[in-house]
């Protein structure tokens, strides 16, 4: 019955159409206890006594209303903070600025996400335990590198093809181990730059591990390369741009006829594709520009959108600053086809909150984004049986993604889209319910994780456990959303379990991490952040554009965040050990990862070596301002581009083929030819 389910996650969006105000806020029951904090309305909902004082920031609060099974910080924001300054002061101190320790400010604290609720008054005093925990000493940052970690673990990385919306996902092709290309030469000591072919010994996202022709089982001299990088070419390349292929130093002496040792390793051997620059060229071409307006989720409330201007375009992924933002630091990352952007006039269309735009007009050179740019949902046929408001389902929490909570419908709004609440933990005025579709990957029908044997999140405050969805549905008289609403594609994403990538962390979105598939459900995969502890998991749909293959940081140049440090990883195991309890199903709450980003503008592997970038939180509650991100290139897009629809039915303009080396082709008339005096040198001889 339940088979796995489809489509693109739909979380919240947020528009802005200029002449319509915000919805109105319902009363609040009057059989709730009410209280108010920082100018917030929030209502208590299980009753239970007990105060307590947050160890970060010294906020006094309703105990329960705190966050993580100890109750011992009032937000995720503190939680974070006291965490990044105790288990990872060596690593904040990396980011010290001018030999100042990172403090927590007043205004941070007060920022505090809507769905933190529950705080009964907030005074502020600096406790000494913070004062204590931000006197860290610098740390050297340690260097990462895809290569060595994948072959000191003998790690599997994702092929490029799981990955559609990536640059070559839908033209790889057959690139695979035995391919040969040309190379430059590093054994070597002439002056200027020379060639030599290599074979791919092993494969790993975009990057590949190589060896020269000519030192068969000797790997003394293997790299790692990314395939699409500038300084790799198919075999022939060299003869044919007059550039000269040189034997290694190191293995000159092995044959005196290098003619007719290439001839013979070469025969029927494949290579890449003649236009194989050409197509990673126009692979990374993207439509969208900056100064385009789009409706993006309001990520201080997550049931309205709000105005964002495109600021810069790295990889696909977009820097979207509020259009209300005068110092552009109010912005929010996500990739070009996410389901949290739609084109202006969206929310209006469909029947979702917005937040009205203090600006009046657009700004000068500012213009709004075509609607056909963005990612198509599927249509649906809401004319039958279809959702209705307070019907029960299972959903994924936007804000702890590691958790699929109980959940109700809320709102059925147009084309499709629903607005959905998590059970026990809603905010009064229903700030905190977020948009999917009804064929996101991230809802599914009552009873998906008890077959498929995922702890499933009860609502906060429910004591009957373990929780029975029978018992639940009979105590709040409410009714299951029926099965066949839900979408159960389930696509051949070439997904395994234990295979390596790089991950958007959806807490932080600004940050791209080392990752690993650690489980997977249907389309549904469990992704886990190498050197954190498995809470800050999130659960993601095998088509989510915030997957990418193994080197697509260097290859867009965006910074990628390494796994936590040996130390960092000690005392997180040692910490988690402690805090271990016997398996119950309690309400976790809103986890946020604690990373440390890197003070740094995104630079690129071919010009310098990746070294430990380190996580941090830049959500709203932070006042760092994210430095400023390489804009790529300005690229022109074909007129007519569609965005891939949700079931990812990309149209592969740039068709695979599969280009077999030929002797006679190639080593008769490249290297045999007229080029041959040109193209074919050693370093102790003019020619061989």
């Amino acid at each position: 019955m339940f088979d796995g389910y489809d489509s693109c996650s739909e979380d919240t969006s947020t528009s802005s159409s200029s002449d319509e105000s915000e919805e109105e806020v319902a009363p609040l029951p009057s059989s709730l206890p009410i209280i108010k904090n920082n100018g917030q309305v929030y209502t208590y909902p299980d009753g239970k006594s007990g105060m307590a004082t947050c160890e970060m920031c010294g906020m006094v609060g309703v105990r329960d209303a705190f966050y993580s099974k100890t109750k011992r910080f009032c937000s995720v924001s503190c939680s974070r903070s006291y965490s990044s300054n105790s288990k990872k002061a060596s690593i904040l101190a990396r980011l010290q600025v001018a030999g100042k320790p990172p403090t927590k400010k007043a205004k941070v604290l007060q920022k505090q996400p809507l769905v933190a609720k529950l705080a009964a008054y907030a005074q502020y005093q600096a406790t000494l335990q913070n004062q204590a925990k931000t006197k860290a000493a610098a740390v050297p940052v340690e260097g990462f590198s895809w290569g060595n970690y994948i072959n000191s673990n003998s790690f599997t990385a994702a092929p490029v093809t799981c990955f559609k919306h990536a640059p070559m996902g839908t033209c790889w092709g057959d690139i695979s181990e035995g391919v040969r290309v040309e190379v430059p030469n590093t054994d070597c000591s002439l002056p200027t730059k020379v060639f030599w072919i290599a074979g791919i010994v092993k494969l790993a996202g975009y990057n590949a591990l190589l060896r020269y022709e000519g030192f068969e089982n000797d790997s003394s001299l293997d790299f790692w390369c990314n395939v699409c990088g500038s300084d790799i070419h198919p075999v022939g390349w060299c003869a044919t741009s007059g550039k000269p292929l040189v034997p290694p130093r190191s293995i000159q002496h092995k044959y005196t006829n290098w003619k007719a040792f290439l001839v013979k390793r070469l025969t029927g051997a494949k290579t890449l594709p003649p236009d194989f620059s050409q197509k990673v060229s126009e692979s990374m071409q993207y439509p969208f520009k900056t100064s385009m307006r789009v409706e993006v989720v309001d990520k201080t409330h997550l049931c309205r959108t709000r105005v964002a201007v495109v600021e810069s375009v790295v990889g696909g992924r977009l820097r979207l600053v509020y259009e209300e933002s005068e110092d552009k630091t109010d912005d929010f990352w996500c990739h070009m086809y996410s389901p949290l952007i739609h084109h202006i006039g969206w929310s209006r269309s469909i029947g979702h909150r917005f937040k009205r735009s203090d600006i009046t007009k657009k700004q000068e050179g500012h213009f709004d984004a075509p609607p056909h740019l963005f990612m198509k949902v599927k249509e649906v046929d809401t004319a039958g049986e279809w959702f209705k408001e307070g019907m029960k389902l299972e959903a994924i929490d936007p804000l702890n993604l590691s958790a699929i909570c109980v959940a109700t419908i809320r709102k059925v709004l147009a084309d499709g889209y629903l607005m959905i609440g998590i059970d026990g933990s809603e905010a009064a005025d229903g700030s905190d319910w977020f948009c999917y579709h009804a064929t996101s990957p991230s809802i599914f029908p009552v009873g998906f994780c008890e077959i498929n044997m995922i702890e499933l999140t009860p609502p906060r405050g429910y004591a009957k456990l373990p929780f029975k969805w029978f018992d639940y549905l009979r105590e709040t008289d409410s009714i299951a959303a029926p099965v066949k609403l839900f979408n159960k594609e389930v696509p051949n994403h070439g997904f395994h379990v234990g295979m390596k990538l790089e991950a958007v962390d959806l807490m932080e979105p600004r940050l791209v991490c080392v990752a690993t598939v650690t489980r997977i459900i249907h389309r549904l995969l469990r992704i886990h952040f190498d050197g954190w502890e498995d809470e800050y998991d999130q659960w993601v749909d095998c088509e989510s554009p915030d997957l990418y293959p193994v080197g697509w940081c260097q290859l867009t140049g965006y910074q990628l965040q390494p796994p936590a440090p040996q130390s960092s990883r000690d005392s997180q195991s040692s910490s988690s050990k402690q805090k271990k309890k016997a398996k119950s199903q309690q309400y976790k709450g809103h986890k946020k990862k604690r990373k440390i980003p890197v003070g740094k503008k995104p630079v690129s592997l071919s010009s310098l070596p990746m070294t430990g970038g380190v996580r941090r939180s830049f959500s709203g509650d932070d006042e760092l301002t994210p430095p400023p991100y390489r804009t790529l290139p300005a690229q022109t897009a074909p007129e007519a581009f569609q965005p891939p629809r949700t079931s990812r039915e990309f149209s592969p303009s740039l068709k695979t083929e599969s280009f077999s080396f030929s002797l006679m082709h190639h080593i008769t008339e490249l290297i045999l030819g007229k080029k041959e005096s040109s193209c074919f040198r050693t370093s102790s001889e003019a020619r061989l």
